[in-house]
């Protein structure tokens, strides 16, 4: 059996606090894992018997950020958070993206090159 996974890209150019971060990547999660849910339910459901793995991986900027997201949403569902702006970024900035969860080899051929955040 395949091993699931989710993968959640962060902006680091945004220079985001530790709880900014950890908020906005609670937000892709969610979102993502609710697509999954819909799109590939057999995924969902692998995952959360799989222990529910997740990934947090930066990028230096919103175009890498971008270029990643449309990259993976060819392959597997994901969801891209823009911010509210009520406190530490403008209305609409985007910071970051979840992928998957989706069988892990898929999101490493995506995302081996990246850094832990």
């Amino acid at each position: 059996m395949a091993e699931f996974k989710q993968t959640i890209v962060v902006r680091s150019d945004l220079k985001l606090g530790k709880g900014k971060v950890a908020a906005q990547a609670a937000h892709a999660s969610l979102e993502a894992y609710e697509i999954v849910l819909k799109e590939k339910p057999e995924w969902a459901v692998a995952w959360a018997k799989g222990g529910k793995a997740k990934i947090v991986l930066k990028v230096p900027n919103e175009e890498t950020l971008l270029k990643l997201y449309h990259q993976s949403k060819r392959l597997v569902p994901a969801a891209l958070i823009k911010d509210a702006g009520i406190t530490q970024t403008k209305p609409g900035t985007l910071t970051c993206f979840a992928a998957g969860p989706a069988p892990s080899e898929i999101l490493d051929k995506i995302f081996s090159d990246l850094k832990l955040l």
